[in-house]
């Protein structure tokens, strides 16, 4: 058992599941990997109980929890924690499946995190420029400002706030209350920064390329965007009336 888990949420993930997993298996670095799957009806969590049981023995290991049906990204990685903490993990990953983060990356932030001492790794499209490759001008744009957005509001000293590649160190996520944790989307992402954050955590942007997919279909919606826009002033205001405990 690795002393690090890189959880991974899918739905309809069937044509990147499995090179996603070989790819973080192939590391330097021994991660254990949790899929999270919302009952994807292309089977992928079939395919991940496959590898379970053809793959050769390594030092890391494989899991994978089913849910039923497609209940949001943010509740995804939280059932994902939850499991991570119960299992005395020791530093906790997300990552996409579909390869816009790079699995090579995921040692830099691990070591942001373990050997640097931080204890929040973002893999941020921001922190040096604009490092986003594939996607249209707009939603380059659109990405960009809502992080602008967000720090304005907010404050938080954070470039990419929407990013979803990040490392925690396991006191993170026993402190902040994962069962007040309210979005479930890009709001989800910057929910649980601006808490680390608050909580007087500390935070490393670790500067990635990011690369829109390939194979398979995007998740993004409008709602998603809407519930951003509208759960950052949300978070902002809650945190005028709420005593945060300095994390020592």
């Amino acid at each position: 058992m690795s002393n690090a888990l890189v959880i991974i949420p899918t739905y309809n993930e069937k044509e990147n599941i499995a090179l996603i997993i070989e790819a973080v298996l192939a590391l330097s670095k021994d991660f254990d990997i949790l899929v999270v799957d919302d009952g994807s009806p292309d089977g992928t969590a079939e395919i991940v109980k496959h590898l379970q049981r053809t793959l050769p023995p390594s030092g890391s290991t494989l899991h994978v929890l089913q849910r039923t049906g497609k209940q949001g990204l943010g509740t995804a990685y939280i059932e994902g924690f939850r499991f991570a903490l119960a299992n005395g993990y020791d530093f906790i990953l997300e990552m996409d499946a579909d390869f816009s983060h790079n699995p090579a990356d995921l040692v830099r932030l691990y070591q942001a995190c373990s050997d640097d001492g931080f204890d929040m790794a973002i893999g941020s499209r921001y922190v040096s420029g604009v490092n986003v490759v594939n996607w249209p001008m707009g939603r380059v744009l659109l990405s960009y400002f809502a992080s602008r957005y967000v720090r304005l509001i907010t404050g938080i000293p954070v470039e990419d706030t929407t990013a979803g590649f990040i490392c925690y160190r396991r006191r993170v996520l026993c402190t902040i209350p994962l069962d007040e944790i309210r979005f479930v989307g890009y709001a989800f992402q910057i929910e649980m920064k601006f808490l680390a954050w608050k909580f007087g955590f500390k935070l490393k942007e670790i500067p990635i390329i990011f690369t829109d997919r390939t194979r398979g279909q995007s998740k993004m919606s409008a709602g998603i965007f809407k519930e951003a826009v509208l759960g950052v002033i949300q978070i902002t205001v809650q945190s005028w009336f709420r005593k945060f405990i300095v994390a020592q």
